[in-house]
């Protein structure tokens, strides 16, 4: 352990973060309907997800049992109560409540399931932190009305959103609106993220590495799509106050931390470029309730069109988010040179950086990149910040006695935090940490469990075979004692 002076506050939320597409299954039980996240094939580092319209019996879809928190809840939250945890980030399955993702009638079972689920969390005085829609669009609505893509879908968020907020008035008080929002400004977000239907067994890796080619009305499709969640989100936070006062509801985004390669002109302005449409774009419209200067261009260059309707602009600056939360795992480079730019074609986050190390998925560790984009955000919306998703994925190993040295994961999770630590000194404030994914899970990526995160091993592999039972790797003892000394032993 290595002891910090600098100190986070009394009041810090630290936790963990999961979501239920990804750790939920139980897919079809309790009058849940299917997802988007069921229609989602396994995976690997090497072999890429696809996306099914139809359940392939012959296919393996790992949402449909993922680690099976559905019958382990109570087992699950007890273990991260051990660990000291103060929040526990979650998502509700939309489907779970309206099967069909409509007005149809909630499903009884499902809203007394996460009754259950936030009591268990209460009993531990963890505070739920709720993604209410977490990469798990009702299929019916993917089918039926092509997802976020048909305005009427806004009108069954809220009706969704409704129900939740008084069904769980007391139990929750933080919401996020969407998972990672500006997954919806790229290509690969399109179903995922939208609910917009693509051709069974499209390969999810070219869109993930910029391969995939797409048409300005396919891009208009999906910023047309994004920009209906803008509405609902802003919808969502305006109801939220109104029902209870008490309510803070955050966005949630992607962080995609982008260096310019070289101090060439030309690279600077091309991070620049990525860092807006990247990150601030979703941001500026979530906590600034307007869309930002530099996206007209971006529109117009790219002969993208968005389906605007008058009074939009006014819902827009009455839902701005209370806070800010997103994702950080990693940080990329932009580079204006052709030459460099082809050798990196198979690198998911950018350009790798030169000072940099990366996991064994490819993924560059920088934690004083988290530090910089910290500050960054907070100068940028001066409202209270989150880091909701953070770790990482590593091939963990189970020795003969069944113990399991995850010492790659603490050295990673120690620096990260030690320059949260700095950001707080620097005047951010950060009032919550929890890393993804506090037990293993599906990878949302690749689809695999062999791409753990967790503190918690869960016995299951890549294609769906083992016991299921949990056990405690080294970086969760690391976690009990840093949450313990409130960042001070790390």
């Amino acid at each position: 352990m290595k002891q910090i002076g600098k100190r986070f506050p009394d009041n810090f939320y630290w936790g963990g973060a999961t979501a239920a597409n990804q750790c939920e299954g139980a897919w079809n039980e309790g009058g849940k309907g299917p997802s988007v996240a069921d229609h989602y094939t396994g995976g690997s580092r090497t072999e890429s997800r696809k996306f099914t319209r139809k359940i392939d019996p012959d296919e393996y879809y790992p949402s449909h049992e993922a680690i099976d928190f559905y019958h382990h809840y109570k087992e699950d939250i007890a273990a991260f109560a051990e660990m000291g945890f103060k929040m526990y980030r979650m998502s509700i399955a939309w489907s779970r409540i309206f099967p069909n993702g409509d007005d149809a009638g909630p499903n009884k079972e499902g809203i007394e399931y996460y009754r259950s689920v936030f009591m268990e969390c209460r009993k531990y005085g963890i505070e739920p932190l709720v993604t209410i829609l977490h990469y798990e669009m009702p299929y019916h609505l993917c089918e039926a009305y092509n997802g976020f893509v048909d305005r009427r879908v806004i009108d069954y968020y809220i009706n969704y959103c409704k129900t939740i907020f008084t069904e769980y008035k007391g139990m929750v008080k933080y919401w996020l609106t969407f998972n990672e929002i500006n997954a919806l400004a790229h290509g690969f977000g399109a179903t995922l993220a939208g609910g917009i239907l693509v051709d069974d067994d499209i390969d999810l890796m070219d869109y993930f590495l910029g391969r995939a080619k797409e048409t300005p009305e396919a891009a208009g499709t999906r910023f047309t799509a994004l920009h209906h969640q803008f509405l609902a989100s802003a919808k969502a936070v305006k109801m939220a106050h109104e029902i209870d006062p008490e309510n803070r509801v955050g966005c949630m985004i992607a962080g995609s931390c982008v260096y310019p390669y070289t101090c060439n002109p030309e690279d600077v302005l091309i991070s620049q470029q990525q860092m807006n449409m990247g990150n601030w774009f979703c941001g500026d419209v979530q906590v600034r309730g307007e869309y930002p200067h530099y996206a007209k261009r971006y529109f117009e260059e790219n002969n993208i069109k968005v389906a605007f309707e008058e009074g939009d602009s006014e819902i827009l600056k009455k839902g701005c988010a209370d806070f800010y939360s997103f994702s950080y795992y990693c940080s990329g480079c932009a580079s204006a040179d052709p030459e460099i730019k082809k050798a990196a074609a198979n690198m998911m986050m950018g350009i790798p950086n030169p000072y940099l190390k990366a996991s064994d998925w490819g993924w560059v560790i920088d934690p004083k990149g988290l530090r910089y984009f910290l500050n960054e955000i907070y100068g940028r919306y001066r409202v209270p910040v989150m880091v909701v998703e953070n770790g990482l994925g590593a091939a963990d190993i189970v020795e003969q006695d069944g113990s399991i040295h995850d010492d790659y994961r603490i050295d990673y999770l120690r620096l990260h935090v030690e320059q949260m630590a700095e950001a707080i000194a620097d005047g951010v404030d950060l009032i919550g940490y929890t890393p993804w994914g506090c037990i293993d899970l599906v990878s949302a990526s690749t689809g695999e469990m062999e791409k753990r995160y967790g503190f918690l091993y869960v016995d299951k592999d890549n294609k769906g075979q083992g016991t299921l039972s949990r056990s405690r790797k080294d970086s969760f003892y690391w976690y009990k004692r840093c949450i313990e000394s409130n960042g001070t032993e790390i």
